[in-house]
């Protein structure tokens, strides 16, 4: 069996203030033609659908006409998705049993209630049944009600209790489709790269394990915008389509072709995907940057030790490049207000404040934590 794992497409996204829908609809229009070639029996999203909770007329057009190009490649396949942390649960859960008659299934909420279990849709093939479980993103408030506990649990134990629930029949072939931030066991959260781009969470609390993936023959996960293994060569994350920020410049871009065999074998291939712009960091003097004039979305490091005219420079490089994100000074200094050599600019809340109360002790943190969680949740 041949699927489709993609993510974090973040329609509607804007880069500094520069309107991507023409560079997105580029790369949705590769998907539907890989789509149309390689005839996958379905093909899943991990989350992050749109770049903002309530999308723009645009954003939803956009998407609107990628679904309905992929149900056109695949009018026997099924199109399998769950919301991310950027999209608005309710509304990706709309119609969720209408468009399920029809082989769409979109999944914005997860199990609130004791009768409520994650979505399961089920496949066969030569080999028997693959069954995929489709778990939008969670944060602990949304399933409380139906993990227990009345003091607040973290994402991990959260979501322990929540998979614990579900009975994975482990001699049939399983997906799990996940948003959420996984860690391979003994990886501290921050020797993770993330993306400027991507949302944190104070503390890194919403960290997860992947052994909780354990039952799982593959894990279609969402959320990190970096191509990244979990541990495994079948927990993966597949990144952005789309480069989404300047500190994705240069990296190579794709989607993920997932193919089962009988039970235990399973193959993935990455379908690169060209971008309509590149996204690039020119680095070097006034002079030397102008002659690398181009049409890709740049943001200039100028290394100039003499004052430039900064009216005419301006004129310049947005001559050279009509595309231009920003520019920097790499001579301008900054005072370096650091903590063990980190920057506090930096920082996250939880490690800001760790940094002034210098004193604290574990319990004292662990109120830290807590409050900003609840903070952060109420947001």
């Amino acid at each position: 069996m041949k699927f489709f794992h993609l993510s974090d497409l973040h329609i509607g996204l804007k880069l500094m203030n520069r309107d991507l829908r023409e560079d997105q609809e580029h790369v949705l229009r590769q998907i539907v033609d890989y789509a149309g070639k390689e005839q996958p029996e379905a093909v899943v999203i991990a989350g992050d659908i749109y770049d903002k909770p309530i999308p723009s007329a645009d954003a939803v057009e956009l998407f609107d006409g990628f679904i309905s190009g992929l149900a056109r490649a695949l009018p026997k396949g099924r199109i399998m998705m769950i919301s991310g942390n950027h999209d608005s649960a309710p509304r990706v859960n709309v119609f969720r049993s209408v468009l399920r008659r029809q082989g769409i299934h979109m999944i914005g909420v997860p199990p609130q209630r004791e009768e409520e279990y994650v979505e399961k849709v089920t496949l066969e093939d030569a080999h028997g049944k693959v069954n995929f479980y489709l778990l939008p993103f969670v944060k602990p408030s949304m399933v409380r009600g139906i993990v227990g506990g009345e003091e607040p649990l973290s994402y991990d134990e959260s979501l322990r209790r929540l998979l614990a629930r579900e009975s994975v029949d482990q001699k049939e072939r399983n997906v799990l489709v996940s948003h959420q931030f996984y860690l391979p066991t003994g990886t501290a959260a921050e020797d993770v790269e993330r993306m400027e781009s991507e949302i944190r969470t104070v503390g890194n609390i919403d960290e997860v394990k992947a052994d909780v993936l354990a039952p799982f023959d593959y894990a279609a996960l969402g959320h990190i915008h970096k191509p990244m293994k979990v541990g495994r060569e079948t927990y993966r994350y597949p990144g952005t389509p789309l480069a989404s920020s300047v500190s994705e410049a240069g990296q190579s871009k794709g989607i993920l072709l997932v193919e089962m065999g009988e039970k235990g074998k399973v193959d993935t291939k990455v379908l690169s995907l060209t971008p309509l712009r590149e996204i690039r960091v020119i680095r070097g003097t006034l002079e030397m940057v102008l002659q690398e004039a181009c049409n890709d979305y740049v943001t200039v490091v100028l290394t100039d030790l003499a004052d430039l005219d900064v009216i005419d420079m301006q004129d310049r490089l947005r001559a050279a490049f009509p595309y231009l994100l920003e520019i920097r000074r790499e001579t301008l200094r900054r005072a370096d207000y650091s903590r063990k050599g980190k920057v506090l600019e930096k920082l996250d809340p939880f490690e800001l404040i760790c940094s002034f109360l210098r004193d604290m002790d574990q319990e004292e943190k662990a109120l830290v934590q807590d409050v900003l969680q609840r903070v952060q949740e109420v947001d």
